[in-house]
């Protein structure tokens, strides 16, 4: 998989046709529903409000969500937000995983979750990305909390002592 930016749309039109027609002498192909032109950039969001289309299309590549923004000032930026879909599935990882290690030693538990947060925070940790990040560390720690809760029948974990 791979993303590549033109300034002119017959310029992406072109490497288009040239890399369909480069992979056909390979026998290989594009495929179909990942290969898409998209009007995306620094450009799109005042051509696209005089053709009437609304905001510029948004892409899915790496685990991020990119987006094209304006910073405070009104200049453009490119907004990577975690892919919705990745966030939904490492919290599900995470939920199982802490299930299974419930019954190991708090601090053996502790250790491991750190290293999944900080393995995550290592990654996404982007410009406008905060708020997944947030989102996702408190997840993390209301999937521990509930995993600890069920260790016995007798809850003697609450917020205030986690």
């Amino acid at each position: 998989d791979f993303v590549a930016g033109f300034e002119h749309r017959e310029d992406a039109e072109r490497f288009l046709a040239e890399l369909r027609a480069r992979l056909a002498r390979f026998g290989l192909g594009l495929h179909a529903e990942k290969t898409r032109l998209i009007e995306f950039g620094r450009f799109a969001t005042p051509q696209r409000a005089a053709q009437g289309l609304g905001r510029p299309e948004t892409f899915t590549f790496l685990g991020f969500t990119h987006i094209s923004g304006r910073s405070r000032t009104g200049r453009f930026v490119l907004r990577r937000l975690t892919s919705k879909q990745r966030m939904r599935s490492k919290l599900c990882a995470v939920k199982a995983e802490c299930m299974r290690r419930r019954h190991l030693p708090i601090p053996v538990q502790g250790r491991w979750l750190a290293s999944v947060v900080r393995g995550h925070l290592a990654y996404y940790a982007v410009p406008f990305n905060s708020d997944a990040l947030v989102a996702f560390h408190t997840q993390v720690r209301r999937h521990w909390y509930r995993a600890l809760r069920r260790r016995s029948q007798r809850t003697r974990l609450n917020w205030s002592r986690m």
